[in-house]
């Protein structure tokens, strides 16, 4: 049993190499899922493979790391194993903050770790709430309304056809080719799947039938300090990944970035199309990393995300959702293939989301930046 003071936080002293507990959530498909959940319950969840690809990566600097699995006996294994970090993509155990839940231990244990902190992650997962601030921010989104018991009037903004997909959930959980409704009845019937099926609001907002893109950012304004690859951000301490685009039109499920669709491998048969650096204008280009940048700012995202965006019917971007814990497989999550195709090594980007996050915690030592050469007066 834990007891208030039995164990001291790990130590922050300075050190070269760090013992890392890499904290995730694993998918096992040698079990049935439990009886009274979604179909696509533990979509959010990894494979062991990445876990190994993580791992493997941070060791390339010297690490020692270990698995931890984000289950309920994680408070007791963060005490036996006493990491100096956590490396964390634990999506957590259900609940309408889920994402938030490892974070929330980590900061009650004072054990230092990655990516963004409690509050950011209970709130992203919220795409309903995360809508309503980035729209009181002025960024563009598409016409939404919650629906909590699915007989809501319908506000008269939201047009024909809708699409209806869960409110707390991410990588395309509840989403499938019945998430486009063309009518009440249909509309009614799909708010009340949503609801009954994964037991939170369902999320209703005009179809945007335009071409869908996904946009990463890494950093922040005091990246090039604690980067071991200073050149990779701007003036401002954040990179922009190139812009993936995501073409459903020959997917299992066209026009529609589904679970179905998701879960295949790139290039398979049935999976959309991955495009990057994504062929759009410059003026698309930097609207859509502009407005990437002030998603992840405007909820005090930290060191990693990554936004998706859709073209409605006139061309002009709407932001779809943000994702804090963004996936981090190899050649198939979409930062991955993002950072790949300007030659950033999987190696690297993971230890820069490792040091970025260290350095919040006095880990790493800031590096002094060069100034540039004075200028002849």
């Amino acid at each position: 049993m834990l007891t208030r003071g039995d164990e001291n936080p790990p130590s922050r002293r300075m050190k070269r190499y760090w013992k890392i507990a890499v904290l995730a959530n694993i998918k096992d498909d040698t079990h049935p899922k439990p009886e009274g959940v979604p179909p696509d319950a533990f979509a959010d969840y990894d494979h062991i493979e990445t876990i190994d690809s993580i791992r493997a990566a941070l060791e390339t600097d010297g690490h020692q790391t270990v698995f931890i699995h984000a289950d309920t006996d994680l408070p007791y294994a963060l005490r036996d194993e006493k990491p100096d970090i956590c490396f964390n993509i634990a999506e957590g155990l259900g609940g309408d903050a889920r994402e938030a839940q490892v974070p929330a231990l980590l900061e009650m244990m004072q054990i230092p770790y990655t990516g963004s902190r409690v509050l950011t992650n209970g709130i992203s997962l919220d795409k309903t709430l995360t809508k309503r601030i980035w729209r009181d921010r002025r960024l563009p989104v598409a016409p939404f309304q919650e629906f909590s018991a699915g007989d809501e009037s319908l506000r008269p903004e939201l047009n024909f056809p809708l699409f209806v997909k869960p409110a707390r959930e991410g990588t395309g959980m509840g989403v499938d080719m019945n998430a486009i409704v063309n009518n009440e009845k249909e509309l009614r019937e799909r708010a009340m799947y949503i609801i009954d099926t994964y037991q939170q609001p369902a999320l209703v907002e005009t179809f945007l039938p335009g071409r869908e893109f996904t946009v990463g950012i890494l950093g922040r304004a005091d990246a090039k300090s604690y980067s071991r690859h200073p050149e990779w951000y701007e003036k401002d301490g954040f990179h922009r990944f190139p812009i993936l685009e995501l073409d459903s039109s020959r997917s299992v499920t066209p026009l529609v970035y589904s679970q179905a669709a998701k879960s295949k491998d790139v290039g398979e048969e049935g999976a959309p199309g991955y495009f990057c650096p994504a062929e759009i204008e410059p003026e698309l280009e930097k609207k859509l990393k502009y407005f990437a940048l002030r998603a992840h700012q405007l909820l005090y995202a930290l060191d990693v995300s990554r936004t998706d965006i859709r073209l409605d019917e006139e061309g002009n971007p709407r932001l779809l959702e943000i994702n804090t814990l963004p996936g981090l497989t190899p050649d198939y999550s979409d930062l991955a293939l993002q950072a790949k195709a300007e030659d950033i090594r999987y190696e690297d980007l993971i230890l820069d989301i490792l040091y970025l996050g260290a350095s919040r915690w006095g880990m790493v030592e800031p590096r002094e930046l060069s100034a540039e050469p004075n200028k002849k007066k």
